[in-house]
């Protein structure tokens, strides 16, 4: 099979200088050129095309691109690092999600945490939630913390049910909600011991998380597809190369 810039573009949906974009930084293997310069794409460069757009809707591009990169240098076991990183990364926010929503649940209709666990200072809350001690400060300066101070020291010390609002922001963060929609969650949320919007909230990442981890499948089944096209003989994990550790057509 020959194909064409245009057939692969029009394959994928995107412009002729992408997939010159794609060929020249990695993505796709090495294309063949013409005497007069032009490329020439054969079934390899469909299925890594094909594999490189499933990955994108389910991984992101910060994360699929260097995949690409790494299969296409030779280092098989390098991409499928990137891979698993990106699956414990979800695990963990569907960890810190399942977190929020048992605070939300333990907190409707009882007033505030009650806790004998002495109060954390900023680092360790920040240590707790996997995020730096910048961001609980930017959060309690937007008005969405209000951790009390020490008595002659001067540092924060949250207790309980400061943890549990800095839980719920790191948690609808992730969702990418902006302050000002956060702000009247966490005053119902004080106010009546549970909010409604938080629910809605929560549930509404529970629904985002699972169709991002069936994309990651459905983009992980396409790489190990393409991956079986190009690995030779399937027992050092290198594709078959050109003698420069780029995959050969097979």
């Amino acid at each position: 099979m020959r194909l064409r810039s245009v057939d692969l573009a029009r394959l994928a949906g995107v412009s002729t200088q992408q997939i010159r974009n794609y060929e020249e930084s990695g993505v796709l293997p090495p294309a063949v050129r013409t005497e007069s310069g032009y490329r020439v794409f054969e079934e390899a460069h469909r299925q890594a095309l094909l594999a490189f757009r499933a990955l994108l809707r389910g991984y992101g591009p910060v994360t699929a691109t260097p995949v690409m990169r790494r299969v296409h240098g030779g280092d098989v076991p390098g991409a499928l690092a990137l891979v698993d990183a990106a699956h414990a990364a979800l695990h963990g926010e569907r960890v810190a999600l399942r977190a929020a929503d048992e605070a939300l649940r333990a907190s409707a209709g009882a007033g505030p945490p009650v806790s004998s666990r002495p109060a954390l200072r900023i680092g360790e809350v920040a240590g707790l939630l996997g995020v730096r001690t910048s961001a609980l400060r930017v959060w309690e300066a937007a008005g969405l913390l209000a951790p009390r101070r020490e008595r002659g020291t001067g540092y924060r010390l949250f207790d309980p049910a400061d943890v549990r609002d800095a839980r719920l922001v790191h948690t609808l963060r992730g969702s990418h909600y902006p302050f000002d929609r956060i702000r009247p969650v966490l005053d119902g949320l004080r106010r009546e011991g549970g909010s409604e919007a938080l629910r809605v909230a929560l549930a509404a990442r529970g629904e985002a998380l699972t169709a991002r981890t069936r994309a990651m499948l459905e983009g992980a089944g396409a790489l190990h597809a393409y991956l079986e096209s190009v690995t030779a003989g399937g027992r050092d994990g290198k594709p078959a190369g050109d003698g420069e550790g780029r995959p050969r057509p097979r």
